[in-house]
């Protein structure tokens, strides 16, 4: 299958399996359901990409490999953290502003937006998946390997430490400081990044997909300056009374040494 047939192929798949979640959501008043989704529907594109796409067998299961395992960890852990809670206070806010309107609303502006959004982030894959030079695994797909591991580790040992730091009655109203939150305020998203970064590397190693470098920009872009570190942080600031000292000694993104003051 050629690159824009696969492309073309799974935009129509994205498109169905969001609606798809769509409608449940409407059932059980609770849109936050598409966030629990998020990484699963990478996971989808992935092996729908590799089952149809004519891309270097060796790559394409790398990378396979790689969406995987951060898609499903990311959905396992959303789905433990949020599940039997509600629905998430930001689309609880957006219910109340839009009123009976929400239901269709919510299709466009939450559902097929972030199907939008899933699948240029999930560019790298596609691409790459579609082209089958060069054969077998190059120094550049080892880097970007590589780079993933860094962000799997960050992610998933930063949400485990925090979620250790709640659970603890003692913090309740605290400033989480330890482990790797003391030299990033955000090491989850920061790992966010460099996995996705480190996909990209991997799809570089296939020639054609270079300017699929937009799919890890827009990741970029979500997880520091729109639905990510900014986001949490303005809700941080007004709920945690120790968070402007915590921002003014710790790195906002890339992980430092903490300041001094």
């Amino acid at each position: 299958m050629s690159t824009a047939g696969l492309l073309a192929l799974e935009a129509g798949v994205v498109l169905a399996l969001m609606t798809a979640l769509w409608a449940p959501s409407v059932a059980l008043r609770d849109s936050s359901i598409v966030d629990i989704f998020w990484g699963s529907g990478f996971v989808v594109i992935a092996w729908v990409g590799f089952a149809l796409g004519e891309g270097s067998h060796d790559r394409s299961l790398l990378l396979a490999a790689l969406v995987t395992v951060w898609g499903l960890r990311l959905s396992i852990h959303l789905a433990v953290r949020n599940l039997g809670k509600g629905e998430d206070p930001r689309y609880t806010r957006m219910r109340r502003r839009h009123g009976d309107r929400w239901p269709l609303r919510s299709l466009f502006v939450v559902f097929w937006l972030q199907g939008a959004l899933m699948w240029v982030v999930s560019l790298p894959v596609q691409v790459a998946m579609s082209d089958p030079t060069p054969a077998g695994l190059g120094a550049l797909d080892y880097a970007g390997a590589a780079l993933w591991l860094v962000g799997f580790a960050f992610e998933s040992i930063g949400d485990r430490q925090l979620a250790r730091f709640k659970a603890d009655p003692a913090n309740r109203g605290e400033v989480m400081d330890r482990g790797l939150w003391r030299y990033t305020r955000h090491p989850n998203y920061f790992g966010d990044f460099c996995v996705w970064w480190g996909i990209w590397l991997v799809a570089l190693a296939s020639g054609g997909a270079w300017w699929t470098v937009v799919g890890p920009v827009v990741m970029s872009l979500l997880l520091i300056r729109v639905s990510g570190a900014a986001l949490l942080e303005r809700s941080l600031s007004d709920s945690r009374p120790g968070y402007a000292d915590y921002v003014a000694r710790t790195s906002g993104f890339i992980p430092m040494p903490p300041r001094r003051r």
